[in-house]
């Protein structure tokens, strides 16, 4: 088997195993297993590889009663998935802080990952987002932005979380890698199609917080939950492959001492 064939078989395997499949993220299934099925042809890199299988097993707790301000136990966030990915040994790791929901951010580290991956040769690259501030609406289900109206928080820019659905590139052929309208093209900006090449979202408890305070105040809250049970709420229904994380901003540091290089 060639190294475009085993790099593409283990990346699939990352997102089944970690559940990042397109129809855990409300798409068709035929669709997700054309798209999973064209992505991708790069080189092989296999301790990204070995890294997506331990972080694929990694537990995440999604049955949250109520979360406090300030996580204080480790079983309040993904401990062990967050420590795998603190601990990748990869030479190039890459640590983005993602804050704007409109801004470009999935489409600069797609174009970071394609030039590490085809331009410098860094099989093993791996991107991470630290995802809060408004660009943290998008690693939550459809489910909670219809429940919270949470479209009304982007100042008219999203009606829906079409960041996390899947786009018609997606079913593009994977070997035409320099296609400028397919899977590694901006016509491919999704989050999926970045969890599908190993990108790994950080969620943060802070933000999640936040935004619960907000819905609280705002009324927008139809079951009257207090901010602790709505935060957990909020929490349970993060997209599938998410790592939740005491705080995105505090987590920065703990990955840039681990070496990854830093990336606004």
């Amino acid at each position: 088997m060639n190294n475009t064939s085993n790099r593409r078989e283990a990346l699939m395997l990352m997102g089944a195993a970690s559940g990042l499949g397109l129809a855990a993220m409300g798409s068709a299934p035929v669709e997700a297993e054309a798209a999973a099925g064209n992505t991708p042809a790069a080189p092989e890199g296999t301790m990204l590889r070995e890294f997506g299988e331990r972080l694929a097993r990694a537990p995440r707790r999604r049955d949250f009663k109520t979360v406090p301000m300030i996580l204080t136990e480790e079983d309040q966030w993904d401990h062990d998935a967050l420590k795998e990915v603190i601990s990748y040994g990869g030479a190039r790791r890459q640590v983005w802080d993602n804050t704007d929901l409109g801004g470009p951010w999935l489409n600069v580290m797609r174009n970071s990952l394609n030039a590490q991956v085809w331009s410098f040769k860094h099989a093993d690259f791996l991107v991470v987002s630290a995802t809060h501030g408004s660009a943290h609406l998008a690693l939550f289900e459809q489910e909670m932005w219809d429940k919270y109206k949470l479209a009304d928080l982007t100042g008219g820019k999203f009606k829906t979380n079409t960041l996390i659905k899947d786009r018609s590139a997606a079913l593009a052929d994977g070997n035409a890698y320099e296609n400028a309208n397919g899977v590694f093209s901006a016509a491919n900006n999704s989050i999926p199609a970045l969890q599908r090449r190993g990108v790994v979202f950080l969620a943060c408890h802070n933000s999640i917080w936040e935004i619960a305070g907000r819905l609280v105040e705002a009324t927008i809250n139809p079951d009257a939950l207090s901010q602790e049970a709505l935060a957990a709420e909020l929490t349970n229904h993060l997209i599938s492959g998410v790592v939740v994380t005491p705080g995105a901003a505090a987590t920065l540091p703990e990955l840039q001492a681990a070496g990854f290089h830093y990336a606004k």
